[in-house]
């Protein structure tokens, strides 16, 4: 399923809250959208799902608005997470994420042992299983997160929209949140979060769309939106993009610096690298064809290429020689690293000049 927004706009009151917002993102997508406080991240989420309407510009469901779409044709397919704090109920933990199930059985059928089956596993996955019987009231906030995302889950979508999924969870349960999106958009699931973690976006979502204050967006690939230079520009704030080394993998985090005075352009340098992907024989063959499709898109940055299946082991290496920018190297690792199973990393060689 394509979620796709074009030329949306909306207002509060006379003021400019979105501008000519544009994007897509399709079956298996994962879409992070950020912002600053204010710049309309969950009003975005609003009118994309009808809740508001659009001033000019619209929502779009495989390329049909989404308010032609009946309600409940619409809410079989979509699911949508709010906020903990915008839900209120003395449901009991079972009978809210059973309440997922209602697109598809009604308001007042009976719920059949799928539906039951459903609930069950959605509220197990997420280590809610023992908060079953208890009401929704008698919860931790963080708690009754996970409920809320146990319940859209459970109502099987093709594509799932989440307010801010981490907000007031640990670093276990955050985990457990994003894999439960990554693990989703393996399935073909089109899932898009709001988020206040820009490092979430570039470990977890492959395309990123970037809320300005007064209107303005940028979207695009994940690696390429979050940048330096566009953190600074949306909020105001130096940042240090690094990376963090594992035995397997390298992962992109975002560092705060200090507030910013004005944007400093960074200027884009070739560098010299090889990138070593280790993936094994196992891997899903739509997983092995994206590996493809992402190296037939950086190609002409390759000075070399070499594959070798190492049968013993079950693995199969590939090493990449290639110039680029470094920006550029970055965002080709960190489209891979998305891949689940597979080992990435890069090596760079040392700048001219350097010792």
């Amino acid at each position: 399923m394509t979620l796709s927004v074009s030329g949306g706009c909306f207002a509060y009151g006379g003021q400019t809250v979105l501008k000519d917002i544009d994007f897509s993102a399709g079956e298996g997508d994962v879409l992070a959208i950020l912002g600053p406080n204010g710049a309309g991240k969950t009003t975005l989420l609003r009118c994309i799902m009808g809740f508001l309407k659009w001033q000019s510009g619209g929502s779009y469901i495989d390329g049909i608005s989404i308010r032609s779409v009946p309600q409940r044709k619409l809410w079989q397919q979509m699911a949508y997470v709010p906020q903990a704090k915008e839900f209120t109920s003395s449901a009991t933990v079972r009978e809210a994420v059973m309440l997922g199930r209602m697109g598809r059985t009604g308001l007042f059928s009976q719920p059949s042992r799928e539906d039951q089956a459903a609930a069950e596993e959605a509220l197990d996955s997420f280590g809610i299983l023992p908060l079953a019987d208890k009401s929704c009231r008698q919860i931790s906030g963080g708690e009754l997160q996970m409920v809320l995302i146990a319940r859209a889950i459970a109502s099987g979508p093709k594509l799932l929209i989440l307010d801010e999924p981490e907000s007031n969870l640990d670093f276990r349960n955050q985990l457990i949140v994003l894999n439960a999106v990554s693990d989703l958009a393996k399935k073909g699931i089109t899932c898009v979060f709001n988020t206040h973690y820009p490092a979430h976006a570039l470990q977890r979502a492959n395309k990123a769309l970037l809320l300005q204050k007064g209107g303005g967006c940028i979207f695009g690939d994940a690696a390429r939106v979050v940048t330096e230079d566009n953190i600074e520009r949306c909020f105001g704030v130096r940042a240090v993009i690094g990376e963090v080394e594992t035995e397997e993998n390298i992962f992109r985090s975002v560092l705060p610096l200090e507030l910013s005075e004005g944007i400093r352009k960074t200027e884009s340098e070739s560098r010299i690298a090889v990138v070593s992907i280790i993936a094994p024989d196992s891997i899903h063959e739509k997983q092995a064809e994206k590996i493809n499709e992402i190296l037939h898109r950086y190609s002409e940055f390759f000075i070399g290429r070499m594959g070798m299946p190492y049968r013993k082991r079950r693995v199969n290496i590939i090493t990449l020689t290639l110039e680029a920018a470094a920006e550029e190297i970055s965002a080709l690792v960190s489209e891979l690293t998305l891949i689940g199973g597979v080992s990435v990393k890069a090596t760079y060689a040392k700048k001219t000049g350097e010792a």
